[in-house]
């Protein structure tokens, strides 16, 4: 057995069953190993959507998705995908081939110092120098990977440590690792202190982050809100904690959210934040949600918890320990259970009153309206993909999660995400209906995994909302720079119905709101790869 065959050993040891890459010389014993395996490989066309796609995979199915590719340009385009999953804490398992050990430091051809590279981007790397090292890296890799506020983990595999023979394979059973014992379990004196504070409090609530979807306690949130009746918002990554319409959701919070979701957390004497970072996009001016109020902060990463706000009850522990403990536990209001009638009737007035009105433009698709039409047509277990730019805060607002999932780039905000992404989910849960949401920029940053879609017979469904524009930018020149527009529009596009047509793809469009009932219903038909182009106002904005 040679380091490629233990690699692909460990891999299966670890239940992988699918790899995103791309290959070239310095990963090509991983690739000629991986033929004698059951792993499924799928070539994407571009290295930074192998590690996109790996996370899609990974958020649907819960374990950490696996990309390989090449030394060099191979190693340095991933690198954007690995600090997309960094920011947003998914768990990846992330290959790269590297120059014979000889030669590192030689500026060869195609060397590049990746393990330096992603230093800031990678919960920890490994520079693999012994063959023998190979099944202690890899066990070491995934749990790294995998426990504690999860992420990314770098494997940097010299080609010739892969063609070196191992003297004998032995893949650990477990891991014990001295200076990494993440916190699992939260502090139960800190926990007490919660429950003294929400039997005191009038207007709690609890603000869900990714953290809560990470950890699986979706249903362990729902749980507590629903018999104690706290009234919740999310962050961007935290939708879909609770289904949209849940009447003890209030919407997401941050600049580009609910109104009465941001008043709800203000006008609050009791913040739960809950796997959240309390970073600038949720919370723009942290301090402020300090003011007269107790804050709670649980998260599973202490480096988190009073890095942007300092918390009156830091609570560090994965959030479904928590909850199951917070449940455990009785809340009782002086001789009467907790009573916030009075704060819930109050929230349900604010968001009926301030309910964001638009006014589309009648000659256009309105995409709020459509996306909420789709989302009412979709399987109510379906898989919502979304990009980066305008369809980001549209499908934020108006996209309805029943029992299926949401998933966008948020930390990092990267366009192109949502195809490749998109791919990895149908791959993950072949049986669920899988949308990917963009516009006509971010499309075009992806276009080419259509070729992997078709190669793979992965029936991904693609909407792109066209407005010739780079809406996001141009919207902030709107208001920033007066209309004085630079470097946005996308004059040049290609023809979508001429483009799908060419990879085999059936294509619809949608002009205005007329025919929209039964475009969506032809699109979500039957389960094949659709490309529908919706047609919007250049000048719509996201409120």
């Amino acid at each position: 057995m040679n380091g490629a065959d233990a690699i692909i050993k460990c891999l299966e040891k670890e239940g992988v069953e699918i790899v995103f890459g791309y290959p070239g010389v310095a990963i090509c014993p991983f690739y000629n190993s991986i033929l004698d395996s059951d792993i499924r490989t799928v070539l994407i066309r571009t290295e930074q959507n192998a590690a996109h796609a790996a996370s899609g995979f990974t958020r649907v199915s819960g374990k950490p998705g696996v990309c390989a590719v090449t030394s060099g340009p191979g190693a340095t385009n991933v690198i954007t995908g690995i600090a997309t999953a960094f920011a947003d804490s998914i768990p990846l398992i992330c290959i790269t081939g590297q120059v014979n050990s000889e030669l590192i430091g030689s500026d060869v051809f195609q060397e590049a110092d990746i393990t330096g590279a992603v230093e800031s981007f990678v919960k920890y790397s490994y520079l693999v120098k012994d063959v023998n090292d190979i099944p202690r890296v890899f066990k070491e890799a995934f749990h790294i990977a995998n426990t504690g506020r999860k992420g990314p983990v770098l494997i940097d595999v010299p080609i010739d440590i892969q063609n070196a023979q191992i003297a004998k394979f032995h893949y650990p059973e477990e891991i014990s690792m001295r200076t990494y014992k993440p916190t699992v379990k939260g502090n139960m004196v800190q926990i007490k202190k919660v429950i003294k504070e929400l039997e005191r409090a009038k207007r709690p609530i609890i603000c869900a982050g990714g953290g809560v979807l990470l950890s699986d306690a979706e249903g362990a949130l729902r749980e507590f809100s629903e018999k104690y009746k706290i009234p919740v918002v999310s962050t961007m990554m935290g939708i879909g904690a609770m289904p949209t319409r849940h009447p003890m959701y209030y919407g997401m919070v941050g600049n580009n959210g609910k109104p009465c979701a941001n008043r709800a957390m203000n006008e609050s004497d009791l913040l739960i934040m809950v796997g959240a970072r309390v970073a600038d996009r949720a919370v723009s001016q942290p301090d402020l949600i300090t003011n007269n109020k107790v804050l709670v902060h649980m998260d599973v990463d202490p480096a988190e918890i009073g890095k942007n706000v300092g918390p009156h009850i830091p609570l560090v522990g994965d959030v479904k320990h928590i909850f199951e403990d917070l449940m455990n536990q009785e809340i009782v209001c002086g001789r009467t259970s907790c009573n916030y009638e009075e704060w819930i009737h109050t929230l349900d007035g604010y968001k009926e009153k301030m309910a964001v009105i638009r006014k589309p433009n009648k000659d256009y698709v309105d995409p709020a309206r459509f996306i909420t039409m789709l989302s009412d047509k979709m399987e109510e277990d379906g898989i919502y993909v979304a990009d980066v730019g305008q369809n980001q805060i549209w499908s934020c607002g108006y996209h309805i999660v029943r029992k299926g999932r949401f998933l966008t780039s948020g930390g990092m905000g990267t366009m192109g995400y949502s195809i490749p992404a998109a791919m990895g989910a149908k791959l993950a849960q072949p049986q669920k209906q899988v949308v990917a949401v963009c516009g006509d920029g971010s499309f075009q940053m992806s276009m080419m995994e259509l070729a992997t879609m078709r190669q793979h017979d992965v029936p991904v469904k693609i909407i792109v909302l066209k407005n010739n524009y780079l809406g996001m930018v141009r919207e902030f020149q709107h208001y920033t720079y007066k209309d004085n527009y630079s470097v946005v529009e996308l004059s040049g596009s290609p023809d979508l119905e001429k483009l799908t047509s060419a990879y085999g793809m059936d294509f619809l469009r949608l002009e205005t709101m007329e025919k929209a009932d039964e475009t969506i219903d032809a699109f979500l038909k039957e389960d094949k790869s659709v490309l529908l182009e919706c047609i919007i106002d250049p000048m719509d904005l996201v409120r």
